[in-house]
């Protein structure tokens, strides 16, 4: 078996993101591993919700609304803002819902790929 050019060995190891980074990464794509997180998520990028907002909507129980956001905010994945006693969340920004429909759109061609077989 041929070994790799020590070239392309050392151009892989370079772009290879260090320890934290893939640590970190693999974190914020955990959050896409869950659906309820997922639904929270495609939800904050038509509009700006409460929690009361996407526990009634959604039909998921306000706690475990509320825990997925502490998740998500902890990841950057969402931020908040207060009105009074009410707190408001929305995606923290527009990567959050590109990154999702990459992955829609990766699913659909995958199936389309599947389907033509």
């Amino acid at each position: 078996m041929p070994n790799i050019e020590e070239k392309t060995k050392s151009a892989i190891l370079h772009y290879m993101p260090s320890s934290e980074v893939l640590e970190l990464l693999a974190n914020y794509f955990q959050a896409y591993s869950d659906k309820t997180r997922i639904k929270i998520l495609s939800a904050l990028s038509m509009a700006e919700l409460c929690v009361t907002d996407i526990s009634n909507m959604l039909n998921i129980n306000q706690t475990t609304v509320s825990h997925q956001l502490k998740l998500l905010k902890s990841l950057s994945m969402v931020k908040y803002k207060r009105d009074g006693k009410v707190i408001y969340y929305s995606l923290a920004n527009d990567k959050v819902n590109e990154i999702m429909m990459n992955g829609v759109e990766h699913i659909q061609d995958s199936k389309y790929i599947f389907h033509s077989k």
